[in-house]
């Protein structure tokens, strides 16, 4: 029999009896978690870093949405874009923002600029340099910028997760860019 090297979103009835706690959770509403699930302990061992990096970091959720809009400009995942616009503009992005953060060289909303420059260098250095550093600690302190990294490096995860299985856009967030595409056709 021919190994699968597919891995597809799991409903919950299939997961491991180990991930039973997380089934009324954030992890059974997304299809990259779902696909996750196949692995139950990295997607156990996920949930408590997602809380603190989604949830509770020092960036604020405009920031943070911005953070992952960039990175899923360099990941070319269509998964993390569609559902952060969707997500963007829950958190008040407006689609001007959400937009330049996707296709600018530089935004023009300067935090946004600083945070994009900064997701930048890490997608292309792989480090941040002194200047960016500093910029960013003005804007949002050094928790913030250790967040910061922290966000890209998870989001990254995911998308490789999601660009290698070819993840399918969450119904809901498929319906809500349908009614609503984002202006500028992005």
């Amino acid at each position: 029999m021919p190994k699968s090297t597919t891995l597809h979103p799991l409903e919950t009835t299939d997961w491991d009896a180990r991930l039973e706690p997380l089934k009324d959770s954030f992890a059974a509403k997304l299809n990259v978690y779902r696909v996750m699930a196949n692995h139950p302990a990295l997607l156990q061992a996920w949930a408590g870093l997602r809380r603190h990096l989604v949830l509770e970091n020092e960036l604020g959720p405009q920031l943070a949405e911005a953070v992952i809009l960039r990175a899923s400009r360099h990941l070319g995942s269509a998964y993390e874009r569609a559902h952060h616009i969707v997500r963007g503009r829950e958190h008040g992005l407006s689609d001007v923002r959400i937009s330049e953060l996707l296709t600018a060289d530089h935004p023009e909303n300067p935090a946004d600029a600083t945070v994009a420059g900064c997701v930048d260098e890490l997608m292309e250095e792989k480090r941040l340099t002194p200047a960016s550093r500093e910029a960013l600690v003005d804007l949002v302190g050094s928790k913030g910028m250790l967040d910061l990294v922290a966000l890209v490096g998870f989001y990254s995860t995911l998308g490789y997760i999601l660009n290698s299985f070819e993840t399918p856009i969450d119904d809901d967030i498929a319906t809500a860019l349908a009614a609503e595409p984002l202006a500028g056709g992005q």
